[in-house]
């Protein structure tokens, strides 16, 4: 579903892949119009569980007739969605925190951009590890972009795979 899609060749780890995708992106010229307090704020309301992105994608996997588990604390990562019985998972990235590349979501802020860059390249690094992690104990996994679940036909077919197994 892109993102950390790429595997890395043999001179070249995933964490210099990483580092170079968040080095790597545009920065916008734009000047934040509120205060800093007022930035806390936002940021600080900010949820992990029970996104509306999240939630669209519970929705169409339910109508597809797949039935899941959520936020699985002794699975790495912490999953979004688990499907047991197909040992499958599904994580519904946000696109600004998981820096989506190509998606203007992800771009990294002007102010602070040092700090930033380390919260982020930490997230992904996170997120390689858990990844491969899950992988190595034979489960699939799939990540969601936020930007991919405004359509309902995309989120299909993400869960796709999921949906041929069970026919």
């Amino acid at each position: 579903m892109g993102g950390l899609d790429r595997r890395p060749n043999s001179s070249e780890g995933l964490s210099q892949i990483i580092v170079n995708t968040v080095n790597s992106f545009h920065i916008p010229s734009m000047v934040d119009m509120v205060t800093t307090e007022r930035r806390s704020e936002i940021m600080g309301r900010i949820r992990s569980t029970n996104t509306s992105p999240e939630i669209r994608v519970r929705r169409v996997a339910h109508a597809l007739g797949l039935r899941f588990r959520l936020h699985r604390r002794d699975l790495p990562g912490k999953p979004d969605l688990v499907f047991p019985g197909h040992r499958s998972v599904v994580f519904v990235h946000g696109c600004y925190w998981h820096q989506h590349p190509g998606c203007k979501r992800g771009q990294l802020p002007k102010s602070a951009q040092d700090f930033w860059r380390d919260k982020f390249t930490t997230n992904l690094l996170r997120d390689a590890r858990n990844e491969a992690t899950l992988r190595e104990s034979g489960w699939n996994v799939i990540v969601i972009w936020e930007c991919e679940t405004k359509n309902d036909e995309t989120i299909s077919q993400a869960l796709l795979p999921l949906v041929r197994s069970v026919a």
